[in-house]
């Protein structure tokens, strides 16, 4: 049973990847979010299924499909681990492709840390990054 393991894994690698790891919105969320959802789910209320808008938090938490810091509660989360192809997302007809095991670990981490959505990359103000700093 898929979810079975993926749980299982979850529970005991969890402590220790969110110790490692932080999962950024931007860099690791959007893009998964942006290729598999976000047509159905996203900006474009002629295409958007289900009333449920992905793109935008306050849309997403309403809708109890984000439950910042608790993953087992998320709609999101049960979906993407579903066994019943009629209840998973994205469903098997879509030309979308299906998430791969590390992209739905990685969205139930992200929400497992509090779900925090970043404004896109180029609305972000300039950092200035010390160069000699980061360089070995």
């Amino acid at each position: 049973m898929r979810i079975g393991w993926i749980v299982a894994l979850a529970t005991v690698a969890a402590p220790a990847l969110a110790a490692e790891k932080r999962v950024s919105f931007n860099r690791d969320v959007r893009p998964i979010l942006s290729d598999k959802c976000f047509y159905c789910h996203g900006p474009d209320a002629k295409k958007r299924e289900a009333d449920l808008q992905l793109d935008v938090r306050g849309a997403a938490v309403e809708a109890r499909a984000i439950v910042p810091g608790k993953p087992t509660d998320s709609e999101l989360v049960r979906r993407i681990l579903s066994d019943d192809d009629d209840e998973r997302m994205p469903p098997a007809a879509a030309k979308l492709g299906k998430l791969t095991d590390q992209e739905a670990q990685t969205l139930r981490l992200w929400i497992e840390q509090g779900a925090p959505y970043e404004n896109h990359w180029s609305f972000l103000p300039l950092q200035r990054v010390d160069v000699a700093a980061n360089t070995p």
